[in-house]
Order: structure tokens, then sequence, then C-alpha cells
């Protein structure tokens, strides 16, 4: 390279961020090997050390081969037909849904409604081999207000130019990252969603495959974000509750819902939906009001002592799928599966917490004398309760009662899985189920409160 390009590639920020992102990829690669690398040098022997200590160097110079710039661009380029970018994707309504998800361009900023055509500047997601989401991230992220997706999509291939060898490199890079931008034939599933609708009477129909749009998921999760995290959104709540002046505003979200894609594995729906962790909020959409017949559990000692038929079943099919699988060693696809029946059977017992602390009405019934249920059960379930026991209040904020909640979601998921016999679980499981039930609180909790304050 010469000392004109050298001095081009420094002046160019979408080329440092290029550099910058694959040598950030090969990071922790080398740490994870040299760790590995430690492990196999202090198990052997002092007669084999030598020959080890050579095999692994060469593996490492491999490895770093891997990701020089030029050959993890061609990598890349090469990879990049396994991915879509769109603004609509198929998976959202089934994981292992096969048909097209949509790029959508249309523009109404005049629209009524709100839609994906209204956002000024829609974020693309990206579909597809998930293991190739490594590209899209490469092609999307902004950097100084650009992308290498913004510039190849105006034709501009100059950040590619100053990296490749020759000519020849450059088109094979360029070709291949457009290929993520290429419309595909159109296709829908059989678990896709599908409606016909008549166009004559001589039996024809148009198919319309309404699709979820993962870009105005993002916009509203974006946004819903700042509106509870950003600085000024904190401290003008902050204002709110201790009645004290803010010249910011106050944005709140009532009843808001959390709807979750893709279970442990959210990469495998988009990019996107794993950037949002799996999770998509959902606006109130009030429903008819209707006669009121739940109870809050004030009559037992744990919330855990009884549940729907549906929390039965879930509980009842992770049973019979940890028999079935008792007799085999322990894998990464064993304990996901596992995990994913969890957080489902978690989701139902958040379902049911979150319509007794709705219970507005009867807020502060943890106080009377009649309710035997845990202190840490009432510091979950009324939660309104702090608005008047200053006591409540302090013992709910020390979050120590997140904690005895997940033991006893515990204890009472064991107990289930083992009434029958027929498998014995203990303290790693309990352990398992605890710090899921944990984090999953934790978050929980973040959301109502939002609603509460």
């Amino acid at each position: 390279m010469t000392s004109d390009k050298e001095s081009y590639v420094k002046e160019q920020p979408l080329i440092s961020f290029i550099i910058h992102y694959i040598v950030g990829r090969l990071q922790p690669k080398l740490e994870a090997f040299d760790k590995e690398a430690e492990k196999r040098l202090s198990a052997a022997g002092a007669e084999d050390k030598s020959a080890i200590a050579q095999q692994l160097a060469g593996e490492r110079r491999e490895l770093e081969k891997k990701y020089e710039i030029r050959t993890w661009l061609t990598d890349a380029a090469a990879r990049a037909g396994q991915i879509s970018l769109v603004t609509h994707a198929v998976k959202y309504f089934h994981g292992d849904a096969k048909g097209s998800s949509v790029y959508s361009t249309v523009k109404t900023p005049e629209c009524a409604y709100l839609s994906t055509a209204t956002l000024h500047s829609p974020v693309l997601d990206a579909v597809g081999n998930s293991a190739a989401l490594d590209v899209a991230k490469l092609l999307q992220t902004e950097h100084e207000g650009d992308s290498l997706l913004a510039s190849l999509r105006r034709g501009d291939g100059s950040a590619l130019a100053a990296l490749a060898e020759n000519d020849a490199q450059f088109e094979q890079w360029v070709s291949g990252f457009m290929l993520a931008l290429s419309d595909k034939s159109l296709s829908t599933h059989q678990l896709a969603k599908q409606l016909f609708f008549p166009v004559s009477g001589m039996g024809n129909y148009h198919l319309i495959s309404p699709l979820y749009s993962s870009s105005l998921a993002h916009a509203l999760h974006l946004r819903i974000n700042d509106s509870r995290y950003s600085e000024e959104s904190v401290a003008a709540r902050k204002a709110r509750r201790e009645k004290v002046w803010s010249p910011d505003e106050v944005t709140i979200f009532p009843d808001i819902a959390v709807q979750n894609v893709g279970g442990t594995k959210p990469q495998n729906i988009s990019y996107l939906n794993s950037v949002r962790g799996g999770k998509s909020y959902l606006l109130r959409c009030a429903p008819p009001q209707w006669q009121q017949s739940l109870k809050p559990p004030a009559g037992q000692k744990t919330f855990f002592s009884s549940f729907s038929p549906e929390t039965g079943r879930v509980v009842a099919d992770l049973r019979r799928y940890l028999y079935s699988v008792s007799e085999r060693e322990s894998t990464m696809e064993i304990r996901q599966k596992r995990a994913e029946y969890v957080d489902d059977l978690i989701g139902l017992v958040f379902n049911h917490a979150a319509e007794i602390q709705g219970l507005t009405e009867l807020r502060g019934w943890s106080q009377k004398p009649e309710c035997i249920l845990k202190t840490a059960h009432q510091l979950w379930l009324d939660p309104m309760r702090q608005d008047t026991d200053p006591d409540f209040k302090r013992l709910r904020e020390g979050g120590d009662w997140i904690i005895e909640v997940a033991e006893d979601f515990s204890h009472w998921l064991n107990t289930h899985l083992n009434k029958n016999g027929k498998i014995t679980l203990g303290a790693v499981e309990f352990r398992e189920w605890s710090v899921l039930m944990r984090r999953r609180l934790r978050e929980f909790d973040a959301v109502q409160q939002e609603t509460w304050q």
C-alpha cells in the first residue's frame, strides 16, 4: 500500500470504522483462544509442552489470518447473500417460517396512521443465517453519520476500494455485499400469516400475507426506552415524584405489554430482534370492561399455591421432555430447550402476577390482618401499597424480596417436576431456575413500575 493510500485511509472515517470493526471481532477470539491454550499447556506433561506450544502457535496464526482485513472482507462478502436487509420480517409470526421478508421503500409522511411508511429513516433489519449477522452489523452500523450500507446504496464504494488489493477484489466485495440488498423472488409459507381475499365470483383470490414490521417495532422500542431511561427522563420523573419543577416533560406509556420473540435465541428471528433482546413493546389497546372476578391471594402462604391449567400443561410438557433426555449427556441443545420451557412458564406466572398487581381498587390488600401471604410475595404483588406504607416501600426498594420469590419459584417447580418419581432434580436445577426467574423478575418489575409511577 502506498503512502498516499495510507493517508487516504486515515482521512476516511468509514474506512477506519471497517478496520476497527474487524479488529474488534478478532480480539475476543484471541482472548478465548489464549485462555484455552493456557489450560492445555498447564495440563500437558513436560515432554509434550514444546510440541503443544508449537501447535498452538500455528493455530493462533491461522486465527489471525482469518481476521486480516482483506481476508475477512472477502469472506464477509461471500456470506452476505445469506442475509437480507428488510423492514418487514416473516419469522416474527413463526420461527420456522421460510417465506419472503420485504424491504419496503414506500414513504407517506402525511399519513394519519402510524406505519413503517411514516418513519423518516427506518432502521433496516437483517434476516437469514444468524451466523452471518456480523455482516449485517458491518453494513448497518453508523459511524459519523454514514454507514457501509448507505454508501453502497448511493453507489459510493470508495471505502472498500481503499482497502482492496486490486480492482478485481474490489468488484468481488461490492457484488457480494450488494446481494444483501437485492430483491429476491417473493414467496409465502404455510407457517406465515395468509389471507385469501376474493376478487371475483369466479373463485379468484388475492393472497395477502401480512408481515411484522421490525423497523416500526424498533422505532417504538427506541422511543419508549428513551422515555424511561434517558438522563432527562429519569431526572424529570424524579422531579415529578418529589413534586419539584423540571423543564423536561414526563412521557408515560401506560399499560405496556412486552412480547418475547425467539425465546433464548432471539438472533434466529432477526438482527434487530437480537439487539432488542427478543423484546417488543405492545401499546395498550383497551378491551371492553369485564366484570372482575379476580381476587388477590391473601388466603395463600405463597403465590405459587395454585395456577391455571395452561401453567400445569407447560410443567407437564417440561417433565416429559426432561424424562425423554434423562439418559443422555447434557448438551447445549438440551439446556437451551429446557430454558425455553422455563421461560414460557415464567411468562405465564408473570401474566397472572400482572393481573393481581392491576387490582388498583384493592390496593393495600396485603395490610389486612387476614392476609397470610409471605412478605416477599406481598412486596411483589401489592406494589401500590408503597404509596401509603413507608416501611413497605423501603423493603420493596431493597430488592431482597426478588431473590426470595425466585427461590420459591425454583422450589415449586422442582417439587412439581419430581412428583412422579421418574426424574430427580436437585440443587443444580434449583439454581438454574432461580437465576432465570431472578433476571426475568427484575425486568418485569422495572417495566411495571412505569405504570405505578
